[in-house]
This record gives structure tokens, sequence and C-alpha cells, in this order.
């Protein structure tokens, strides 16, 4: 009978997910010895590295799984850490197979990689960007997020990725791979995460690197950076079709582009720019999103700030024959939307009704998810 109590307690600890690489610490190879005396059960677990910043809730998930089990009056639970070699075990497990420093999203894979970019700055894309991640992870999709906007990031403000000293954490690192922090659902990277500065009345950390330093960071996120299986990885690009730009399309030729505009011309003539350097290096440009449209009043009027038919006429300048451009999304000026995003509370989470949030979770049913098998090869053959 305490045998069977035990297997138990063993499968009810196994299948608390750990809170970083979310897949079941039985899998990860955390589970040591476990026995019940008495109805007392002792478990014994093993984290990835010294002082995991995830210990405090693995250690109370596996409490409160074993006290749980029918039988069970009082728990004691044992934390160790694993061996390098057992580390060495799980990143193996952890790349599939995969060599080290291999990018997991290539053409053969079923994430599907969407690259945000506009012309200029200032025109709301990274906002977008992080609320779409959102509306995206809402929709029940695994989501990850790379903050390629290094010069200027905002990723990890925009989603609350700060502590009380609005520092973005550190990635936790398990030999040579990075576990993404994760917001709202959202696997998110970004540079932010590794600058500090030397007194809390400092600005956070500049960037100040040139094309190889630039495209290695990048290359480094996604292939160093373990975000598991993604239905959907989002690239928050920086401006313009510098170093980054042509970086990504070097690395990701097959990326679909979502191109950010304002409605106002000297935006959105910028914008078409960004989306004609995507499509020379192979990229496929799906869509036009238009921000800061026209805000509707409470009276019923619309205050056009900004003008006017800019995303459409981005749409049509990227259209060509045999394939449209659509305006996917139009969204309005709204001071919600800029609230939640100083305060690290997306939108589409605190006011999911106002109008902006409607028409980024709108954008998100229309992007849909993961890419489809039609036209590439499975590693499977015939027996």
């Amino acid at each position: 009978m305490t045998d069977e109590l035990a297997a138990r307690v063993r499968a009810a600890v196994g299948a608390v997910s750990d809170p970083e690489l979310r897949r079941p610490i039985s899998e990860l190879g955390m589970v040591r010895d476990i026995s019940v005396e008495g109805g007392t059960a002792r478990v014994g677990i093993v984290l990835t590295i010294v002082g995991c910043p995830a210990a405090t809730r693995i250690e109370s998930d596996v409490r409160a799984a074993a006290a749980s089990v029918p039988g069970i009056d009082a728990v004691e639970v044992a934390v160790g850490v694993m061996t390098p070699a057992e580390r060495a075990e799980l990143t193996e497990k952890l790349r599939a197979g995969r060599p080290a420093r291999q990018m997991p999203f290539g053409p053969d894979s079923l994430t599907r990689v969407i690259a945000v970019t506009s012309g200029k700055g200032g025109v709301g894309k990274s906002t977008v960007t992080a609320n779409l991640a959102v509306a995206l992870a809402a929709r029940g999709l695994a989501v990850g997020l790379v903050d390629a906007d290094v010069h200027g990031f905002s990723i990890p403000g925009l989603l609350g990725l700060v502590d009380a000293d609005g520092l973005p954490p550190h990635p936790t690192r398990i030999d040579d791979l990075m576990l993404p922090p994760v917001a709202h659902g959202v696997k998110t990277i970004s540079i932010g995460m590794f600058l500090r500065r030397g007194r809390s009345d400092e600005p956070l950390g500049a960037v100040a690197w040139r094309g190889p330093m630039l495209h290695r960071t990048v290359q480094q996120f996604l292939t160093d950076v373990y975000f598991g299986d993604l239905d959907v990885l989002l690239l928050d690009m920086p401006p313009g079709t510098g170093d980054v730009a042509i970086s990504v399309g070097q690395l990701l030729p097959h990326a679909d582009v979502v191109v950010v505009t304002t409605p106002q011309a000297a935006a959105s003539d910028v914008a078409i720019r960004s989306g004609l350097v995507a499509r020379q290096t192979g990229q496929r440009v799906v869509g036009v999103v238009e921000n800061m449209a026209g805000l509707t009043l409470p009276d019923g009027t619309t205050v056009d700030l900004f003008g006017s038919g800019g995303g459409a006429e981005v749409a049509a300048a990227l259209s060509h024959e045999g394939e449209e451009v659509p305006v996917l999304a139009s969204i309005p000026l709204s001071p919600e939307l800029r609230a939640d995003g100083d305060a690290g509370t997306p939108v589409v989470v605190t006011h999911p009704d106002d109008p902006a949030a409607v028409a980024i979770t709108r954008l998100a049913e229309r992007l849909g998810g993961p890419r489809g098998l039609a036209g590439r090869s499975l590693p499977i053959r015939p027996s």
C-alpha cells in the first residue's frame, strides 16, 4: 500500500510544470527519490541551476501536488541541483537532436515567423507587436517574441517584464541555452535583459553597435534562446532598412512581413521601402497595419489627427500582379492603448473592449496560426 501511495505521489509531482521550460518536471529529469511513511511524503527534486529564479514556485507546486494525493497528511521536500552531466543531458533533450547553435526556425519548421516592420520610428510598431503577441497567445497559440530593435528596445516595458527598479529580468541560462522570460503567455527576449545600470537613478544602458555585432545578436536570439515548440514567432524589427533588416532577411528568408504605418504620407511613403527591402530578401509581405487612425469621439465625430488613407496607399504600392497585399487592420488612436503601454499592461488584456484592442484582436484572428504542411518535406520515410 505504501509503494502504491508513493507511486501516486510520484505521478502527481511529475506532472508539475517547470514555469520557464513549460514542460513537466518528470520529463526534465528533475524528480528524485519519493517515499511515503506514516502519511508523510518525502519528495526529492533537483533544479537545473543554482539560484534558479523559479525555485520557490517549483517547490511550492511540488509540495501542493504531493499534498493533493489522498492519504498524504504532510510533505517534506528536499531540493538539490543537477550535476553538469545531467544539465548537458537536459540541454541535449531540449535541442531535440539539433546541433548546438542551430536555428530551429528554418524553412521546414512548423513555426510561422512574422517580422513586424515600419519605415520610420514613432508609428507604434512595438506597441502593435507586443499587443499582437498577447492576443495570439490568448487564442491558445504558443507565441515567442524577439525584440530585434536592438538600439530602441521597448518590448520588456510594454509587456511589464520589469522589476521594482524598472529593470527587465535576466534570462535563465542552462549551459549554453537561454530561457526567455514569459509575460502574458508570450516567451520574450530582448537586449534590454542583458543591460544594467550603475546606480538606481541612472537610465538603462544604451547600445552603440554596428553591423557585425547587430547580426550576431539577432543570430544568437534565434539559436541560443530556447523557445520550445512555437506556433508563431514575432520579431519586432527596428524601423527602416538597415543592418538588422538585412540580417533577418538572410537568417529568415521565409518569414512573413507585416508593415506598420500611420495614415500620414510622411510615414506611409517610407513604410513602402521597408516592405520592398523585405521582398528583395525573399520574404513575403502579408499585409499592412494602419496605426493611429481616426479617433471617434463620444459625440460620434471622428478626429483624423494624422490624416487618412496611408495604410491603403502602402498596401496598394506593395501589391503586384498575382499578389494583393491587404490592409489587415486599422487601429484607431486610443488613450488606453498609450496608457496601458506605459504601465506595462497590454490593452488587449486590461481594456479588451477598447476600439484599439478590438482591432488588434481581429488582426490576430486574420493572421491565424502556425504554418501548414503543404509544399514542405517531412522527416519520414515509407517502410
